[in-house]
């Protein structure tokens, strides 16, 4: 069986990894690197660090506006389809290359298997929404990693091709998390010395940086936590607090994008960690971190119904008043929402078995 992948984007690399993998035992996959993310420190050092085989394709489509990205990924994708005549098109999440993957294959009618369908945050503005609404409503398969996205996706009338695999981030945390620990040098270059209590944070989505107002908040909030703060920060990010001149806390560290090891590694130690990050909330989680997400909503519900993790808005007495709850009332209980890490087996054995 021809499986056709297409990736691009950090969090999509780090799910790629366990599945690429399972799929290479028993089948041929061409994978696609649309270029989305596109520099080392967002890309490359991932495939080297996952073990994840080197693009049989790159389209290089980096910047540009939502159109521009979409319109020229479709056009790469449909002609490398074209070429390739794969059986499925598997493809992750719900970034531009999700959706542009999804309607290439729709529109050859080749079958498109969806990694973590059925999320929701019901927040139409957020790109991201309209992004995995539409994939989901074009997918043959849906693999989807909780069983509140199951009963989303029941809502909106799919219930066909819809199968609970648990999340395939969760085989990526595990299977990695051991190496984090052995192989990192990320505290000892920061000079966090064990027992030091300190926040990780990573803030990114628009919301958050394209409001100068709301992303001055937050790195007040951040300079208020009366602890050291490593906040490995996104471009957008950088160029954010750049052109508006937001000046940074003296216990707040900036620094560049952190490979997965590093960054297992700087969570799994973290007080807390404040994020507006979708995979993140749920690597927090699986590590047993306290999270706070500075947004109004969150598609990974169950971190905040357990009490791990709480959202907050992009206000500096409110991210205050988010961590020290975080801090002081750590749960007890941790049940198993996201499965037990084998996600990358049950979608293989799927995808398989819907094989004509």
């Amino acid at each position: 069986m021809r499986i056709f992948t297409v990736v691009g984007a950090r969090p999509q690399f780090i799910k790629a990894a366990p599945l690429s993998a399972a799929l290479r035992e028993q089948h041929s996959e061409f994978l696609v690197h649309t270029g989305q993310h596109y520099d080392d420190a967002m890309s490359d050092i991932f495939f080297r660090q996952l073990g994840i085989p080197q693009p049989d394709a790159n389209l290089g489509i980096g910047g540009g506006s939502h159109a521009e990205q979409t319109g020229g990924m479709l056009i790469g994708l449909e002609r490398l389809m074209q070429e390739q005549r794969p059986d499925w098109v598997l493809v992750y999440g719900d970034t531009n290359s999700t959706l542009a993957a999804a309607l290439a294959a729709a529109k050859l009618h080749i079958p498109v298997a969806h990694i973590e369908s059925g999320l929701r945050s019901y927040n139409r503005a957020m790109p991201e929404e309209i992004n995995r609404v539409l994939t989901d409503h074009v997918s043959a398969l849906l693999f989807c990693p909780t069983a509140t996205a199951v009963e989303n996706l029941a809502r909106e009338g799919i219930t066909q091709g819809v199968l609970l695999t648990g999340d395939i981030m969760v085989d990526g945390v595990l299977r990695h998390a051991e190496a984090a620990r052995q192989q990192s040098r990320i505290h000892a270059q920061l000079g966090l010395s064990a027992g030091v209590p300190y926040a990780a944070a990573t803030i990114h989505r628009p919301a958050n940086t394209d409001l100068p107002a709301a992303l001055a908040e937050i790195i007040a909030g951040l300079g208020a936590l009366g602890m050291p703060v490593i906040f490995p920060a996104h471009p957008r990010t950088h160029k954010a607090l750049e052109t508006n001149g937001i000046a940074l806390p003296a216990n707040l560290r900036l620094i560049e994008p952190l490979g997965y090891l590093d960054m297992l590694a700087l969570v799994g130690r973290a007080a807390v960690l404040l994020t507006d990050s979708g995979g993140l909330q749920k690597e927090a989680y699986v590590l047993r971190v306290p999270c706070v997400t500075v947004r109004s909503e969150t598609e990974w519900v169950e971190t905040v119904t357990s009490g791990w993790n709480r959202l907050c808005e992009p206000e500096r007495g409110a991210i205050q008043a988010a961590v020290s709850a975080a801090m002081g009332t750590r749960p007890t209980e941790h049940p198993d929402f996201y499965g037990d890490g084998a996600a990358a087996t049950r979608i293989v054995a799927a995808l398989s078995e819907a094989h004509p």
